[in-house]
This record gives structure tokens, sequence and C-alpha cells, in this order.
């Protein structure tokens, strides 16, 4: 083991956490920067590099993907008339309301990426909320809590869960037979605080939302096909994998996002090149920066001394395993994003579980493509649930957060730290506990 490159590597990554953690320096050009670091100091050469950017190729086009898909659609307003509708179905109840943001964003980003569902739908919450006398931070805090979770119904719906998923060959039908019932209880978790978080909202009974105008849907015979195309993605996701010639969901992403940009050009609700202008490089720069980060972690063998503190820590206990990494990633990823998180975790615990011999060193290697031992998988579960959930108890826990902060300082109210916190904190709480009760539940009782 090089000492010298295994501390510039773990320091590199230290100092890229504590700069996105400050807020001093935005998380892609620190994460981007520490990655160029690596390689000026030879710590990892421009070709390893793209190689540990290579390996998790599939996260990158699945996001992609579903940006570019989202993206194309955009000009038929559908997202505005969504927001209306929360609106409107909520006949003048605030009770109704709140169950109707929960019950629109819900499928939304169960299979969209949350952040950027959130950008799009965000922005109409305000006014909307203004015209019909509701302060509109709660409902824009509600949205955020919702889509976060609502990323724990399907193994696309965030990327912490889809890396976690790919780190262990999980299918997406898969996801759904074993886990998407943990996503609908950190939902119904929701559902069931909103009388106490929203107290005010409520009780509240407004006038004057049906003489409100609301968004329409604009070119809807373009919606129409498009309906189609994701009509055909979402069955892809499900039974892509199964097929005699197996399609990966980010495969399909990519498929979807290209007949997307055939419609927008043909019908000519937009260009090709502002719909991939508009995609977000930040991210997936910051992703690709990620892996190089971890990359460097693993090659000079920081992953590989963690592990052992790991086994040392929880020996064979895969229970007391589940319930400290839970707990732990939910705490980091409360203050720190889940994704290089889970991109360090995922390599970490695969060399914990071979330092205790409950798996072999073939399934520890990135190219591995067969299924790890089932007793060792609520780990892998464990940390899904903990990275996704843990990122609702603060502002800067997750990017869909941030997002509608600055929604709300552009609409002239500013979400201070604590007032997300008095939201976020008890639905976190709540939510990682009746997760590790799932857990425990489903995969040590039965």
């Amino acid at each position: 083991m090089d000492y010298s490159a295994a501390w510039i590597a773990g320091g590199t990554f230290v100092i890229v956490m504590l700069a996105i953690l400050s807020e001093k320096l935005h998380l892609t050009i620190a994460a981007f920067l520490g990655a160029m670091v690596l390689i000026f100091a030879h710590v990892l050469t421009l070709s390893e590099a793209i190689d540990y950017i290579s390996r998790s190729h599939a996260t990158l086009a699945l996001f992609f993907g579903v940006m570019v898909l989202i993206r194309a659609f955009e000009p038929t307003q559908i997202f505005a008339y969504l927001a209306g509708q929360m609106v409107k179905i909520s006949q003048g109840s605030g009770k109704m309301l709140l169950l109707g943001i929960v019950a629109i964003t819900t499928p939304i980003c169960a299979v969209l990426p949350n952040a950027t569902t959130v950008m799009l739908l965000a922005p109409l919450i305000p006014p909307l909320a203004q015209d019909i006398g509701v302060d509109f931070v709660p409902l824009l805090i509600l949205m955020v809590l919702v889509a976060n979770s609502a990323g724990l119904l399907t193994l696309v719906g965030d990327p912490a869960t889809f890396i976690v998923g790919q780190g262990i060959n999980m299918t997406f039908a898969d996801y759904m037979k074993q886990l998407s019932l943990g996503g609908v209880l950190a939902i119904a978790v929701i559902v069931a605080l909103l009388p106490i978080l929203f107290p005010k909202i409520w009780r509240m009974k407004f006038e004057g939302y049906d003489r409100l105008k609301l968004p329409e849907i604009n070119h809807p015979r373009v919606l129409a096909v498009g309906s189609g195309i994701i009509v055909l993605v979402l069955v892809l996701f499900v039974i892509g994998e199964s097929l005699p010639f197996p399609i990966q969901p980010a495969a399909v992403a990519l498929l979807g996002a290209v007949l997307a940009l055939l419609l927008a050009h043909h019908s000519k609700i937009d260009t090709v090149n502002n719909i991939l202008k508009d995609v977000d490089w930040s991210t997936l720069i910051f992703f690709m920066s990620i892996f190089v980060l971890i990359g460097s972690l693993e090659k000079t063998g920081v992953v590989q001394q963690l592990s052992h503190l790991l086994a040392w820590v929880l020996g064979q206990n895969i229970l007391l395993g589940c319930g400290v990494l839970m707990v732990l990633v939910a705490a980091f990823s409360s203050v720190i994003p889940n994704i290089p998180l889970v991109v360090a975790m995922v390599p970490l615990l695969k060399e914990y579980l071979l330092t205790i011999n409950l798996i072999e060193p073939a399934m520890a290697s990135p190219d591995f493509t067969g299924q790890l031992p089932p007793i060792v998988l609520p780990l892998f579960y464990a940390m899904m649930f903990g990275a996704t959930l843990g990122g609702n108890a603060t502002l800067v826990g997750a990017s869909a957060n941030i997002v509608a902060a600055g929604v709300a300082e552009l609409h002239g109210t500013k979400i201070s730290f604590a007032r997300f916190l008095s939201y976020g904190m008890p639905v976190a709480v709540a939510q990682v506990g009746v997760s590790f009760l799932f857990v425990i539940v489903a995969f040590f009782v039965f």
C-alpha cells in the first residue's frame, strides 16, 4: 500500500466533502477540482480516471436519458397543468390541498429524478398559493419531502437507490417485489404526519379557488404521443431485463430520450439544441468527478482499510450492521450529498463482507455480474433507505431541498435551516424508524 497516495486520496475526498458542506464552493466545482488534483498528483492516471467513470456508465446514461425525456415535454406545459390540478382537486380544503400535493408528486418522482421534477413543479406553487391565501413555504417543503421519499418506490427513482442497486446487480422488477413497499411506507409516514406538521393548512378552508385561471396543456397531440413514449419506457423498465435479449434501465432511458427528441424535432415544439442545452450537465459532471474520487480511494487501499474497521465493529452481525448503517448513512446524508456517500459505501461494504468471509473475492469486483448471497443483501437495502430518507432531515440534505429554497427566495421568502428542520427532522426520524422495522420484518422475520 502506497501510504502517500492513500493520504492524498483520502485528504482530497475529505476536503471536497467539507467544501461542499460549507457551501463556499459549488459542489460540481469542488468535486471536479478534487478529481483533477488526483490526476495531477499522479494518484490516478487520466486513463484510470476515465475507467472508473466508465464503470458507472449506467448511472450516467440513465439520468441523462431521463433529463432529456423530461425537458423535451416541457413546452406542453404538462408540469404547470399538474401544479394547477393540485389546487383544483382541493375544492377549497386545506386537507385536500396537502393530500393533492402528495398524490401528484409521488408517481412523478417514483420514476423521474426528484430534483429535476421539483425544479419544474416548485416555481408554480408560490403564485398559486398566494392566489388562494396560503403560505407557500410549507407546501414547497412538503413537495420536496414527498419527492425525496418517492424515490424509494422504484429502482430508478433516486440516484442513490440506483447506484446501490447497480452495485448488487438488482433488477427493476426485483426491486419492485422486495423494496417498493418500503417506499410506500415512507410516503405513508408523511401522510400520517400531515395534520401534525401542517395543522393550520390542514384545517383551512379557502375561497376563490374556482375562479383561478389554471394553466392549460399546450400541444395536446404531441403530449398524447409523448405519453405513449413514457408508457413504453415504464413498461421496459419493468420487463426489459427479463426479455430474451435483456435491456438495461439505462438503455431504456436513452431510448426514451431519443424518441422524445425525435418527437420534439418533428413536431417543431422545440429544437434539439434547446433541449440539450437545458440538460443538467452540472449534475452529470458531479457524478463523474465523484466516481473518480472514490476510484482513488479503492486504488490506494483506503476502502480496504476502512472495511477492516467495519469488520472489527460489526463482526458478522448483519442485523446490527443494518441498524448501524441505516442510522449512520441517514445522519451523514442529512448534511452531505448522498451520491458520493453511497458511491463510497458500496465498495466499502463489499470489502467488509469479503473481510468477514461472507462473500467470495470475485463478488467484490466491480465487474461481478452475479448475485450476492441473500444473507448480506439487507445491508445494502438499509443503506438505500438511510441515504434517501436522511436527506429529508435538513435543508442541505438533498438537492431537491436546495432547489425549493431557491424558488422560495425568488418569491421573497427565505427558508431558514431551522424552519426546514422543524418539518424535515420529525419526518426523517419517523421514516428511518419505520424503514428499519420494515427491513427487520421483511428480511429477518419472514
